[in-house]
């Protein structure tokens, strides 16, 4: 929260020093800002009072734009946007910063995913780490807005890259009974690390020093081009079979397990088919099936990241409210662990998007009937809401990593990735379009909008095949066929060792 600084008063501050302070403000400062009637001041006029007649309010004055702020310290110390006053009419450029992140996160993806595919998973995550690692401790030294606006959008690109390429390099690296907890252990620590989050911004409260301790950790991440090995799938999707027979005989090694002397069929050491992206819209029902999983990105990412936004609704302590959105989550990833391998991807996904819609759509009732009597219920309703997005957003990333091919795995990941960030770009406008239609109507307007398209969105994933249990896709023609009886028929890579007592994947090295 902001304020006009009070003209020739020295040393002003937003809190109230003394009587006389109080005093001044009521003089010169207005008490409702026109765009939020909840606040206590204007925060971008201020009385000027003519022929020096400013101890008197009844005197002629005029509303004038001020160009100097005073800040609330209540939540933040420090933040970029107060450091560089922006607010008013440059208010809007806190939006844009946001925004050209989700650029870099739709470029990041797009981008590093085809590069993944072209020159490596190993490669591109260690080239993903370093950048990330530069730009998030470069940020906390920006000299500008524009310098700003320019190091987010390389950190957006590089964080894309660095989760898009390791949930990649994970499932790739374990056989089908390990790719769940490949999976959704991704989601676990990205949910630990907005609960880290909050506790770090408790603790710190200035922006200097949270991207720093954030940021510099990172450093660390290095070290994964000593341990990781390239994806086997990926080095066999290019034929580098020694390559790859190297990994998987390390893995064997480790887990203690005796390998054939002949790991690879005739018909698997033959250099594969190449593709790209275009491929997957080759096929009428590659096209159908790469819609669906589009648009379920795209409505889950919306739904997520637009649930988030109401998160100051819950009342009470700030930082709180930012722990519960984290902490929320842990029972949605659990779930996802107790019931993926026993309900199968699809049914998970489809129960959790549609779990997540009917709650945003049953806050109609709670907004339209009980007002702010019942806020907790609608608060109860959108955390439901919210652990179903979550939920869904584990499942998919597991999902639709299963039904791409091998050949354009990490590209169709990475176009998803641009979906999820078409719909993340969308939540705030669907939020705020509540504010422009006004009224209780209003109010349920965006949790109508989050609803339905959840629900849409978990009806349409019928559609898709199951892949619990099923080997992954290799060529674009596995992908046609995957789900068919004739693909089951097919002999198939498995880079998951029988051991004679039981199934020991690809779970260390």
């Amino acid at each position: 929260m902001e304020r006009c600084a009070i003209p020739s008063y020295e040393n002003d501050t937003y809190a109230i020093q003394s009587k006389f302070h109080q005093s001044q403000v009521d003089l010169y400062i207005p008490d409702k800002d026109p765009d939020d009637d909840t606040l206590l001041y204007d925060r971008c006029s201020y009385y000027d009072y003519e022929n020096n007649t400013r101890t008197n309010r009844n005197a002629s004055r005029h509303k004038t734009k001020c160009s100097k702020w005073v800040y609330s310290d209540e939540i933040y110390e420090s933040t970029f946007a107060k450091q560089i006053d922006l607010v008013c009419d440059d208010r809007y450029k806190t939006s844009l910063a946001k925004s050209m992140f989700f650029v870099g996160v739709l470029v990041g993806a797009l981008g590093l995913g085809m590069l993944s595919d072209a020159i490596g998973r190993k490669k591109t995550l260690s080239l993903s780490v370093i950048l990330m690692m530069a730009s998030s401790i470069g940020l906390a030294w920006a000299p500008n807005y524009i310098a700003f606006v320019l190091i987010r959008i390389c950190v957006g690109a590089s964080t894309s890259g660095v989760f898009m390429t390791g949930f990649v390099i994970g499932v790739e690296l374990v056989g089908p009974s390990k790719r769940l907890f490949a999976g959704v252990v991704n989601e676990i620590f990205f949910a630990v690390g907005l609960v880290l989050l909050a506790g770090v911004a408790y603790g710190l409260r200035d922006w200097f020093w949270i991207e720093l301790s954030l940021s510099i950790p990172t450093v660390i991440f290095i070290a994964f081009w000593c341990i990781l090995p390239e994806s086997p799938r990926w080095l066999l999707s290019k034929g580098r079979t020694e390559e790859a027979e190297e990994v998987l005989r390390k893995a064997a090694k480790v887990n203690g397990v005796q390998l054939p002397e002949k790991l690879f069929d005739d018909d698997v050491t033959d250099v594969p088919e190449t593709a790209a992206l275009w491929n997957l819209f080759t096929s009428r029902v590659l096209l159908i099936r790469t819609l669906i999983i589009f648009f379920n990105w795209m409505v889950v990412s919306m739904t997520y990241y637009g649930l988030s936004l109401n998160t100051g609704n819950l009342g009470g302590d700030f930082y709180v409210n930012f722990l519960i959105s984290g902490v929320v989550e842990f029972p949605a990833y659990a779930l996802c662990l107790l019931l993926l391998d026993r309900w199968g991807r699809k049914k998970c996904h489809c129960s959790a998007m549609l779990l997540g819609g009917i709650a945003c759509l049953c806050t109609i009732f709670t907004i339209s009937f009980g007002g702010k009597d019942l806020q907790w219920l609608t608060t109860t309703l959108a955390m439901i809401g919210k652990l179903g997005s979550a939920a869904a957003f584990a499942v998919i990333y597991v999902f639709s990593a299963e039904l791409y091919p091998t050949v354009v795995r990490n590209a169709g990941m990475g176009a998803s990735s641009c979906c999820a960030r078409i719909g993340g770009i969308l939540a705030p406008y669907v939020a705020d379009s509540g504010v422009m239609i006004g009224g209780k109507f209003g109010q349920a307007v965006p949790l109508v909008i989050f609803g339905g398209a959840s629900v849409l969105a978990g009806v349409l994933s019928l559609k898709l095949p199951e892949t619990l249990d099923e080997n992954l896709p290799e060529t674009i023609e596995d992908g046609i066929q995957f789900g068919t009886p004739e693909y089951r028929k097919k002999p198939q890579l498995s880079l998951t060792v029988e051991a004679p007592t039981k199934d020991i994947g690809m779970t260390k090295f």
